[in-house]
């Protein structure tokens, strides 16, 4: 209809002559000719072209009346593009009308008239010929924008110099045409030569820009293969390959493993088997991926098109150049990666164990210095060591096939249960460690290592048997300096003590350590200190927590140095153990614990004395009689003393044991289990000795506020204590709240620094004649006024004491 129009309009204005109709022809047969030659640039599988049209239009329009140059744009447009597809063939007669029609009218605009003077007219030109050249890119760029997948804006600045160049270029030419048609119609003749000429000087630097930026663009993406990671090498290369290249999509498969990996438009959008197939159908362009050499084949490189493309020879030299260069880089990256394997691999075997997995001994070592040396570490650090007793008849009875299996067993025992921020190790032979980290408490390491003894418990299957392999633990927590090797030390000497004990676990204790040169040097002035009765005793009440009513009394030795001063008990007990002046030691302060008991019943309170007793003296016949002698002595009831033993006590299951503590206990002497949920045979020991008092181990007061697990030991124990109506006293009140929620919970009795610390038995008879509030026997309010009403928590009993502050202890 357009067409038809511009026929009508150009027809109502016919040529004045043959000269017209001749310069018409020409025009048409110009703008044919400027829109035939091109210069071929493909962009993914559509080529595009480059033409003088914009020249051939504005010359038209210049030369001839707007309706005859737009009809005679028409023409040849249609004739330069009637081999094209129909929507080429459209959109370039569509282009170059509106062009036509576009500077025509801005001739018109400016009065361009045939007569007016060459300057002028070569103004107005440049003019008409600088809006159609503007418009050209604005109908253009956009349409190559979309089919190269980049942005208007990049596009527009993309060769903008070459453009401008090529725009001067045909403006000259046009002017030059302009000019010689002035002079003699006959001289356009000349115009075509000049046209081509120019043309292929344009081509040739065309060519030459497009090439430079090609390798350009090689030589980057060359560059950016040069990575040790393969999934970025395969993720650059498809990437970047689909811009170098202008391919739709690119694919590379992998001949060793299959995988396919593909990527259009920037992004990956395939990585997986090779059996997925490719969405597009249509010409592939195939590259192997292969050395210089030839001698190396990784795989194959495949470019894909919507249409038919033919790559130029150019264009093929650089996919081979560039398919050269991706093999080298998956060769190098599948390099890297297998010496990353084998450096990882040597690392793993050089901290772990080969048979078991396990870490071992340097990696623990490295491992707990780095806890150790982290200031801001959260919890407690302690190691548990590890040891099979009698494994080497394993070995040689059963051979050592059947030793490794038991080994791998109980590794795989030992990492089950143990927790995600421990850490498993095997030292070597069958000597294992588990370092725990986070713990609320130091005493929550003797439950850890309860639960990792406890799992070695149930045999092994090895060959069709069943063994039974018993182990021996050593607990240590981490100390103030020396380190983890200290740490180490310090668990294997415990575990040597529980070898040499016959239990299962021993926990770290500095005055059994034999490798202390101060308390050796200390041992030999034990003689001089007894004989001098440097040895005293300090007396820690124990209170109702309720009332805050005295009801008993702890002695705590201590020995006065006349050079050093003030020495801690557990840094001379085990020395006064191996010296053989136990007995005399322990009479001594047996003597002064009854003696205070005395002097305060004679003033009034009648309260019992506990004293501390060392296994060692369970294991001498004579001492129930040395005891019972002292009470004798001093006119005391036998149930005004309460002899502490400490859980972990060794022999506990020795018959001569058994007979000491039977006859202490048939006269009357009260028994009680000190440390109680610190050592491995809590309710073994309950059931073999019959005590009348727990007393719970001031760690698990200390820590109840913040871990459930040592408030979940004081609850047990305390159900524990009333089931077998046993009373329970709490070590290490600090505070009016661990006050509160101990007696909350159930437990009647206590002691610690809220009441008072150690005293002389002198000061705690001041004490307790002074009382607060003129009360006699009270160290410290109570919790509740006389006569108040207190909900007691489910299944808590009132405890008989509270009703008499002065009774002896009596089952809670």
């Amino acid at each position: 209809m357009v067409l038809a129009a511009l026929w009508a309009t150009a027809v109502s204005v016919p040529p004045r002559s043959i000269d017209d109709a001749a310069v018409l022809l020409a025009l048409a047969l110009m703008v044919a000719l400027g829109t035939s030659v091109k210069v071929r640039i493909r962009i993914r599988s559509t080529t595009h072209l480059i033409s003088w049209s914009e020249m051939a239009i504005v010359l038209t329009v210049a030369l001839a009346p707007l309706p005859w140059a737009v009809l005679c744009t028409a023409v040849g447009a249609a004739l330069a593009s009637w081999r094209l597809p129909a929507i080429k063939l459209f959109f370039g007669v569509g282009k170059n009308t509106i062009l036509a029609s576009v500077a025509g009218a801005t001739l018109a605009a400016l009065h361009w008239a045939p007569t007016m003077g060459i300057a002028r007219q070569v103004g107005f030109l440049a003019i008409a010929y600088l809006v159609a050249a503007l418009l050209d890119d604005v109908l253009a760029i956009p349409v190559i924008a979309i089919a190269s997948g980049t942005r208007i804006s990049r596009q527009f600045r993309s060769n903008l110099d070459l453009r401008i160049g090529g725009f001067v270029v045909r403006f000259v030419v046009a002017a030059c045409t302009l000019v010689l048609l002035r002079a003699d119609a006959r001289l356009l003749l000349a115009v075509p030569p000049l046209v081509l000429s120019l043309h292929l000087a344009y081509s040739t630097r065309i060519r030459t820009r497009t090439e430079q930026q090609a390798w350009q663009r090689l030589a980057r993406t060359t560059d950016a293969l040069n990575v040790v990671d393969l999934d970025k090498v395969l993720t650059t290369a498809v990437t970047q390959a689909a811009e170098l290249f202008s391919a739709d999509e690119v694919e590379i498969v992998l001949g060793y493993d299959g995988r396919t990996i593909r990527g259009a438009g920037g992004a990956i959008t395939y990585d997986g088997p090779a059996s997925e197939p490719s969405p597009i159908d249509g010409a592939v362009v195939t590259a192997r991926l292969e050395g210089h050499d030839r001698t190396a084949d990784v795989g194959t490189l495949r470019l894909r098109f919507h249409g038919p493309v033919r790559l130029s020879e150019r264009e093929q030299y650089t996919l081979r150049t560039f398919a050269s260069a991706l093999c080298t880089a998956v060769r190098n990256a599948r390099a890297y990666a297998e010496l990353a394997r084998v450096a990882a691999e040597h690392e793993h075997a050089a901290t772990h164990d080969a048979l078991t997995g396990l870490a071992n001994r340097r990696h623990l070592l490295e491992s707990g210095t780095e806890q150790l040396g982290t200031r801001h570490a959260e919890g407690i650090t302690a190691l548990v060591l590890i040891d099979l007793n009698h494994f080497k008849e394993v070995n040689d009875t059963l051979g050592h096939a059947a030793g490794d299996q038991v080994l791998t067993q109980v590794a795989d025992r030992l990492r089950d249960a143990a927790r995600d921020t421990d850490l498993v190790a095997r030292l070597g032979g069958d000597e294992f460690a588990v370092l725990l980290r986070g713990l609320p408490a130091p005493a929550v390491a003797a439950h850890r290592a309860e639960t990792l003894i406890g799992v070695l418990h149930e045999p092994f299957d090895v060959d069709g048997m069943r063994i039974s392999v018993e182990a021996s633990g050593g607990i240590a927590a981490a100390p103030a300096s020396g380190g983890m090797p200290e740490l180490l030390r310090r668990a294997d000497v415990a575990m040597y003590q529980a070898k040499r004990a016959g239990q299962r676990i021993a926990t770290y204790v500095p005055t059994r350590d034999t490798a202390d040169l101060g308390r050796l040097a200390l041992g030999g002035e034990l003689p001089r200190a007894v004989a001098d009765q440097e040895f005293t005793v300090d007396f820690q009440p124990i209170v109702e927590l309720g009332t805050g009513a005295v009801t008993g009394a702890e002695a705590l030795a201590r020995w006065h140095h006349p050079v050093h001063g003030m020495i801690d008990p557990l840094r001379f007990i085990e020395a006064v153990e191996r010296s053989g002046l136990l007995p005399a030691f322990a009479e001594a302060i047996l003597d002064q614990a009854l003696l205070a008991a005395v002097t305060w019943r004679t003033a009034g309170f009648d309260l019992p004395v506990s004293v501390n007793v060392s296994p060692r003296s369970l294991l001498d016949a004579r001492f129930p009689g040395a005891v019972l002698a002292r009470l004798r002595a001093h006119d005391l009831p036998p149930d005004r003393l309460v002899l502490e033993l400490t859980e972990t006590l060794t022999l506990s299951q020795l018959d001569v044991v058994d007979q000491v503590l039977s006859r202490l206990r048939d006269a009357g002497v009260r028994l009680a289990l000190d440390d109680f949920g610190t050592g491995y045979s809590s309710l073994s020991l309950l059931s073999r000795i019959p005590v009348h008092e727990l007393k719970i181990d001031r760690s698990f007061v200390t820590a109840m506020d913040g871990s459930p697990e040592a408030a979940a030991v004081i609850r047990s124990t305390l159900d524990l204590g009333r089931s077998l109506a046993l009373t329970v006293v709490a070590e290490g009140v600090e505070s009016e709240a661990q006050r509160r929620a101990l007696w909350q919970l159930g437990c009647t009795a206590g002691q610690g620094h809220l009441f008072a610390r150690p005293l002389p038995a002198g000061s705690l008879l001041a004490a307790l004649q002074r009382g607060p509030g003129g009360r006699p026997g009270v160290l410290v309010p109570p919790l509740h006024d006389t006569g108040a009403v207190i909900r007691l928590a489910s299944g808590r009993r009132p405890p008989l004491r509270a009703r008499n502050p002065g009774l002896p202890h009596l089952p809670a």
